[in-house]
């Protein structure tokens, strides 16, 4: 298994992380527990030793089943993340209570790695008023916390200024090689990278994969990577690219299959960081990807409210993965049985609101009314 040095307290990770957001689950919708802790000891066996999981993760539920598992191991044999529901948070009483609940939840006295969650500048200003951050910095000097840092949902800008603004012993962000502008509203990307490097911050990767999608890419658009490697999955090229990065410390996956962790064992065993002709080969894939983009909306959301109630950039969203990926059955699930009718384009009414303050000057109108036909359609 690889392994990446900290530099500092001998922390030495796996660069493979378990994310335990995505649990195997049984019908009605609760973990299903004997297949998730074998999941979990499997992984632990083959030498992962960082587990992250966090409040609201499996309705709750995530929490006390890690801790359920985790009171089998050695303690001193793997690290543990969790973070702080800010959006919970209205006072620092409320989350005071939350973080002695976590505790209670985990079976433990400390967290190796604990993490504001969710951050954009807005929410982190939020807590720094509340005096929640001081708070967590004292918990780290009393022990209960042994390294304290972010994960961020926000552009390089945002980004940079919470990064700037504490010593923080590490940070958490979603980076994949689709997902590198950081003009997106929610993405740092390449900017985002190098300022951890600048600043000198540990990296953990989040949606490496991009949330499965880059695990079923079109035949015709992997090619260049089949090409080089014909065995090797789509998910491990992913991988290898953001491992192939010397700030990278942990990728978390979100394993909830026994086929899904027996590949991405198999890719950390042996780890190999991508060569020039492979690098190429993903940016060749990428742009192909790009190049199938529907709209080249960034998701920074000027154009919302729309006083209709359509959710612009969500449908945006998934007009974009159709376009991207096909997984034509997997949009359509997503289209009839997860999107709200109320927020689908059908209810535009024209007015160009939208359009008057869009940075992109993209053509709004006409491509909610095409998007409503071509997803209605599949």
């Amino acid at each position: 298994m690889e392994h990446r040095n900290w530099n500092k307290n001998n922390i030495r990770t796996s660069l493979l992380g378990y994310g335990c957001m995505r649990f195997p689950t049984k019908a009605d919708g609760t973990i299903d527990e004997e297949r998730a802790e074998a999941l979990l000891n499997t992984a632990k066996a083959a030498g992962v030793n960082y587990f992250d999981t966090a409040y609201p993760y499996h309705n709750g539920q995530s929490e006390p089943f890690v801790g359920r598992v985790i009171a089998k191991w050695d303690r001193s044999s793997f690290y543990l993340a969790t973070k702080m529901p800010l959006w919970k948070c209205k006072s620092l009483d409320n989350a005071k209570r939350i973080f002695e609940e976590q505790l209670q939840r985990l079976g433990v006295d400390y967290i190796d790695f604990y993490l504001l969650h969710s951050l954009h500048k807005a929410r982190y200003e939020k807590a720094k008023a509340m005096g929640l951050v001081d708070w967590l910095w004292q918990q780290k000097a009393a022990g209960r916390i042994r390294n304290f840092g972010f994960s961020c949902h926000d552009n390089s800008a945002g980004f940079e200024y919470i990064l700037r603004d504490q010593p923080w012993d590490f940070c958490q962000l979603q980076y994949n090689y689709l997902d590198r502008d950081d003009r997106a509203e929610e993405i740092s990307g390449d900017r985002g990278y190098q300022l951890t490097e600048e600043c000198g911050v540990p990296l953990i990767i989040m949606e490496p994969i991009k949330g499965g999608t880059l695990a079923s890419l079109p035949a015709d658009a992997a090619a260049p990577l089949h090409a080089l490697r014909p065995d090797a999955t789509d998910a491990s090229w992913a991988l290898r690219w953001v491992g192939s990065h010397k700030n990278v410390h942990v990728i978390l996956s979100g394993m909830s299959a026994e086929d899904q962790l027996t590949d991405n064992l198999a890719t950390f065993n042996h780890f190999e960081p991508l060569s020039p002709a492979e690098n190429a080969a993903v940016e060749s894939v990428a742009n192909e990807l790009h190049r199938r983009i529907k709209i080249g909306c960034t998701g920074c959301r000027y154009c919302m409210p729309c006083p209709m109630g359509v959710d612009i950039p969500d449908n945006f969203s998934i007009w974009n993965k159709l376009g991207m990926f096909g997984q034509k059955d997997a949009i359509k699930a997503q289209w009839t049985t997860c999107f709200p009718d109320s927020e689908k384009a059908l209810h535009c009414v024209r007015c160009g609101k939208c359009e008057a303050v869009c940075p992109q000057k993209l053509p709004i109108r006409d491509s909610l009314a095409q998007l409503q036909k071509e997803l209605d359609a599949l």
